[in-house]
């Protein structure tokens, strides 16, 4: 029996929903990140991105647990000298909630340069609209 490897030609990609509304965060970062990969499918193939396209309504309202709403810190670099900015979970997800999403997923997935592709395929959005109704995503419940 021969190993089966997929072609980036022979591809079919789907559209898939979530509903982010009270689910926690880390369990939610992993199933969107299976399914970014392409792992939820027979057949994964690791250097070849074979995932679906993912997009996740209600950002705003996503939950984690214990007390990481408080003690949970965002960094990141400025690039000038002393430009190191920290930002409380609870004030990101005020101010930018799909921002919180869009780091859980990206620190689940791999790195190099193909995961950096694989990430262009989540859309995130607060609120329960989005503009991909044509695409007719289906529903996932995690």
């Amino acid at each position: 029996m021969k190993t089966f490897v997929q072609k980036p030609a022979d591809v079919q990609r789907k559209w898939c929903l979530i509903n982010a509304d009270g689910k926690i965060l880390g369990r939610m970062a992993v199933k969107i990140a299976n399914i970014l990969r392409g792992k939820n499918k027979p057949s994964f193939t690791p250097h070849v991105d074979n995932g679906d396209f993912v997009i996740v309504i209600n950002a705003e309202k996503v939950a984690v647990t214990g007390k990481k709403a408080e003690n949970k810190v965002y960094q990141h670099y400025t690039g000038y000298p002393s430009g190191l900015r920290e930002e409380v979970f609870s004030h990101l997800q005020a101010r930018k909630p799909e921002r919180i999403i869009e780091l859980a997923v990206r620190g689940m997935m791999p790195k190099n340069r193909l995961a950096r592709t694989m990430i262009k395929k989540l859309k995130v959005y607060r609120g329960s609209a989005h503009p991909h109704e044509a695409q007719q995503p289906e529903t996932i419940e995690v």
